[in-house]
């Protein structure tokens, strides 16, 4: 038995799903919350899918039974319609962006003032930036970019580490990590 990385239950058979940018095993409760990951295929004719809704087989079978149709109208389509994740098109700023901001700064010899003329943006941003109290929105990060020769996404100073579990299995859950706000 697998244990579901949203709710915690015990599951036989988990789906994988992508919620807001992240795979997750998930029950077949947990699965309507995210867009089922469709694996390659072994012949290799298709890449990686997502389609929302139930697995293809279900959506036929409690039709067949005579049950009451409770799907979605998404669900009974199947995966005869893919949908993308807003997510997989996003960079990851990197987490140091203050940092490499300031850096190269100071290496073209400028002031804050300076870059902000440059830029044709507010001093008060600049300061903001480098102290990591706000982020820049995709304009701003693109011109820093241009100006400065940096790369202020993702990989540039991240370190990717994969958590290691805190249950008995050796894994988290979400509820492991969030806290309600109650």
């Amino acid at each position: 038995m697998v244990q579901c990385e949203m709710c915690g239950a015990e599951t036989s058979s988990p789906k994988k799903v992508k919620v807001e940018g992240a795979e997750l095993d998930v029950c077949g409760d947990c699965a309507d919350f995210g867009t089922e990951v469709k694996q390659q295929s072994s012949s290799g004719e298709t890449s990686t899918k997502y389609s929302t809704g139930s697995s293809n087989g279900s959506s036929t079978s409690s039709s067949a039974s005579g049950g009451s149709s409770t799907t979605s109208s998404t669900a009974s389509s199947g995966g005869s319609r893919n949908r993308s994740d807003m997510f997989d098109d996003m960079d990851e700023l990197a987490q140091d962006y203050d940092e490499i901001i300031r850096r190269a700064r100071e290496e073209e010899g400028l002031s804050q003032a300076d870059l902000a003329d440059e830029l044709n943006e507010k001093a008060s941003l600049i300061r903001k930036l480098e102290r990591g109290d706000t982020l820049p929105s995709d304009d701003v990060q693109t011109k820093l970019e241009r100006f400065l020769d940096v790369n202020l996404s993702g990989g540039a100073g991240g370190e990717d580490t994969e958590w290691e579990g805190g249950s008995s299995s050796g894994e988290y859950t979400l509820g492991d990590v969030v806290k309600r706000k109650d």
